[in-house]
């Protein structure tokens, strides 16, 4: 089936009630039918819920969803996208490993290669996204997982799946990506060798600024570890926002067309405007890596960034002037939200990690929303002329 049709078709079998839509299990335990029913449930000699922490009829039919759209064996979902990657990470390595990732990752994720890692003897090197040539160079007898963002967040910068695929095939790594701002039905990683996909499910999935939620899918046999981790440390889904996110996908592509309609006509606006440039889009000509993501993307997402001239403050007062977009840390909303990356989302790094990161003074991430593209475009008109 089509991609739109499993998003909307894969859903629980209907209970005796003969419900049309999946209805919320809100409980947080199953009974059984006897000691033996009990015995090889708990031993797993039975596919069934035992508790929530563990499985739920909501959460596994987002998860099922997920899986099917990425091509992928299996998955488990997770409360945010930050304890998808730190669960999915921290069930596959082992004290001494290493990590070989992308210089240009989200403020939190850095934060746990650089200050929490450490505490267990797991190492990272970085490579920059446009040095991938130098991944192999990087590689020592302990690594064990490459781990890229793309686009990146909050650069915009598009790294080769297929490259990234080959070298960890050759090298026998594990290779995971961080999809959410492409989301399934923008870029398929696994088609192009990746092992594990991950997805702050807040963010495009969700669409409406509701929910926390984060997912992993991917190959069997590395689920099956992430799923034992978190059985045992907690960080599930709640069955509501299961609930909430599943729906959600039944219209993840109309929505995310519209999204990329409108982010393109804004990148190609903040490209003829004189206080804005570096101004990146995917599927902007002048994006340094346009054909790898026409390789690889089915549209260009809904992110645009660019830098302010004047730095710093010029930022501020750019993020000041906004009239009708949010100013907030959330992306991928029907709502259009402006950001300042330097100031907010990754101001915990050192100004020498943010500049090595592609983290300008003066750089905005633009997470392009549904209104008339007209009065997005106009507000940040305004904005840009007020500095």
């Amino acid at each position: 089936m089509h991609f739109e049709t499993e998003a909307i078709r894969t859903q629980n079998e209907r209970t005796h009630f003969q419900e049309h839509s999946t209805p919320l299990y809100l409980t947080s335990s199953y009974v059984f039918d006897d000691a033996e029913d009990m015995r090889a449930s708990f031993s797993e000699e039975k596919e069934r819920n035992i508790y929530s922490r563990f499985t739920n009829p909501n959460t596994s039919e987002f998860t099922e969803k997920i899986a099917k759209m990425e091509g992928a064996e299996a998955g488990f979902a997770f409360a945010t996208g930050m304890s998808a990657v730190f669960s999915s990470l921290a069930a596959l390595l082992n004290s001494g490993d290493h990590i070989i990732s992308a210089r240009s990752v989200f403020g939190s994720t850095h934060s746990l290669f650089t200050k929490f890692f450490p505490k267990w003897n797991i190492s990272h090197t970085y490579f920059n996204v446009d040095e991938v040539d130098k991944i192999e160079s990087l590689i020592k007898p302990e690594t064990k997982i490459i781990f890229a963002e793309t686009p990146t967040n909050p650069g915009v910068d598009v790294l080769d799946l297929e490259v990234l695929g080959k070298i960890a095939k050759k090298h026998n790594l594990i290779l995971i990506i961080d999809n959410c701002f492409a989301t399934p039905w923008l870029q398929n990683p696994i088609k192009f060798g990746a092992h594990l996909v991950i997805h702050s499910a807040t963010k495009l999935i969700d669409g409406q600024g509701r929910v926390l939620g984060g997912v992993t899918v991917g190959n069997a046999d590395l689920i099956r570890e992430i799923y034992l981790f978190s059985r045992n440390t907690g960080p599930a889904l709640s069955p509501f926002n299961a609930w909430v996110l599943s729906k959600s996908l039944e219209t993840l592509a109309v929505r995310l067309d519209k999204h990329c309609e409108n982010a393109e006509k804004v990148a190609e606006f903040l490209e003829s405007e004189a206080n804005a440039e570096n101004v990146k889009y995917p599927f902007l000509k002048s994006h340094p890596q346009y054909e790898i993501a026409k390789k690889q993307m089915k549209k260009g997402g809904n992110i645009v960034s660019f830098e302010i001239k004047g730095g710093i403050e010029a930022g501020r007062k750019f993020i000041d002037a906004i009239k009708l977009c949010s100013r907030s840390a959330n992306l991928g909303d029907t709502r259009s939200i402006v950001t300042h990356p330097a100031s907010t989302t990754h101001s915990k790094l050192s100004e020498e990690d943010r500049l090595e990161a592609g983290i300008k003074p003066g750089l905005v991430r633009v997470s392009v929303g549904l209104e008339h593209v007209d009065d997005v475009i106009a507000d940040l008109k305004q904005a840009l002329n007020s500095i």
